[in-house]
């Protein structure tokens, strides 16, 4: 599997979405499962499929499916 499957896998997961769902135009509470509990879920599906560990800015930060890309590169994880 791919960073980038692994990347859309965890918005699936995580935002309960389908395939077709998951695109560049995701930000948050711009969908209903994007809310607050949401996006925990997300953040810990992030964190356990690429092993790290974010910070809580970076957590913060993280807004949209465009921007977490940007937030992943700099814990090494090229998508």
């Amino acid at each position: 599997m791919t960073n980038l499957e692994k990347y859309n896998k965890a918005f699936e997961t995580g935002l309960e979405l389908t395939e077709e769902m998951i695109n560049s135009e995701l930000e948050y509470q711009k969908i209903e499962s994007w809310d607050s509990v949401g996006h925990m879920s997300l953040i810990a599906e992030l964190e356990e499929a690429f092993g790290i560990m974010m910070d809580t800015d970076d957590i913060i930060d993280f807004s949209s499916y465009t921007k977490g890309m940007e937030i992943l590169k700099k814990y090494g994880v090229e998508l």
